[in-house]
């Protein structure tokens, strides 16, 4: 190991001289270019039969749903609207969890959109506001996660008192 004007190791290694570099001539070549390849043909994507069977049960419920709702409501008032609600979330969590695998098919999709406008829709006379805003919100959950970056105004409106001396 060569020693430094010290006495201590260098990690260095001089051997002298500078190299002439008068006589070359820089960047006269350009690089080799490399040879473009071939576009790699990629097999069409087949899903698995058990993601579609989830797909279709999942267009099975949500074209279903509104109907399952609207029974609900006619059998139990709007306490079955509640209680629907509370499925309809777990069944937003399952499409959520289906989308985030990649396993979402596009038909499911577009008929969840759907889905959520024919519940909105439904002439249903729910007098709870709290209830209103529930269903409201698992439909704004599930159209959030569909399509984020859409705007809707087909929700219902409220019908909250405003004037708080009408009810003295």
């Amino acid at each position: 190991m060569p020693l430094d004007v010290y006495g201590k190791p260098a990690d260095t290694v001089d051997w002298g001289d500078e190299v002439d570099y008068s006589g070359y001539e820089w960047f006269k070549d350009p690089p080799p270019r490399p040879e473009p390849t071939a576009p790699s043909t990629t097999d069409a994507y087949v899903p698995q039969a058990g993601v579609i069977e989830q797909n279709e049960m999942f267009d099975f419920a949500l074209k279903s749903a509104p109907n399952v709702l609207y029974a609900r409501f006619k059998q139990y008032g709007q306490l079955g609207v509640l209680a629907w609600c509370s499925e309809f979330s777990e069944m937003i969590d399952s499409l959520k969890t289906l989308g985030f695998e990649g396993n979402m098919f596009v038909s499911t999709r577009t008929q969840a959109l759907r889905t959520c406008e024919e519940i909105l829709r439904l002439k249903l006379k729910v007098e709870m506001q709290i209830i209103v805003m529930y269903l409201s919100s698992q439909v704004a959950r599930l159209r959030r996660f569909l399509d984020a970056d859409r705007q809707w105004d087909d929700y219902p409106e409220l019908t909250f008192p405003l004037d708080y001396r009408q009810y003295q």
